[in-house]
């Protein structure tokens, strides 16, 4: 998807603003925000890639002014209102009204902790061997989809080393419509800064992406 959250490569916004000794958050709502939006996906009502999916698939001028854990929430909300899991006057008033939706497993205060240090392991048992090795030269695919996808557009349709075979993931693709985790192969691909950004880039520079199988294609 060729959205707001796509920045790479993007120019006229700016030079970056590093903020020395940042905080982790900048308001006390950003906590809430990240908090409520750990609890709802450990409901089991949707995965980590249908999340990222709704929170990119916004209007790429909204995206570009909002803050970061307004397009969480937001998203979060979309979410659980596709699933009748909150209604609109629920929205407005901040006061539960309904009886509580059904969800597959909630998230207890006393497993946060376990919960967030295990993360969400993506990868998955083999299945057949990677196309390709360490040391193959490849070419990633020139497709834009219009729903998610993990191969961002300066990328596409570039040469690539391949660097390391992690191994066996889940599919992004697939898994933020819905349509099953749909694992493959993933690698570290890495570019030379010239083969992406040109005569700009630093010829000493290299930039490494993780990738799936179905984006690489052979050197012809």
């Amino acid at each position: 998807m060729n959205g707001g959250a796509d920045l790479g490569g993007l120019m006229g916004l700016g030079p970056i603003s590093v903020e020395k000794n940042e905080p982790l958050f900048h308001a006390e709502w950003e906590k809430r925000a990240f908090g409520m939006t750990i609890a709802l996906g450990a409901c089991g009502q949707w995965n980590i890639d249908t999340s990222r999916y709704t929170r990119e698939n916004v209007h790429p001028a909204d995206y570009m002014v909002t803050p970061y854990y307004k397009i969480w929430i937001d998203a979060a909300i979309r979410l659980m209102k596709q699933r009748s899991m909150i209604s609109e006057t629920e929205i407005e008033t901040g006061t539960a009204i309904d009886a509580s939706a059904a969800v597959n497993r909630k998230l207890k205060a006393s497993d946060v902790e376990t919960v967030l240090s295990a993360g969400g392991p993506a990868n998955r048992p083999a299945q057949g061997r990677p196309v390709w090795q360490v040391g193959d030269h490849i070419k990633t695919v020139n497709n834009h989809p219009r729903t998610h996808t993990r191969l961002p557009r300066y990328a596409r349709d570039k040469t690539g080393e391949i660097t390391k075979v992690h191994g066996f993931h889940v599919f992004p693709d697939s898994n933020a419509l819905g349509l099953g985790e749909d694992p493959r192969w993933l690698y570290q691909v890495t570019f030379k800064s010239r083969d992406l950004w040109g005569e700009q880039g630093n010829p000493l520079d290299t930039i490494s992406l993780d990738l799936w199988e179905p984006y690489l294609r052979a050197l012809q």
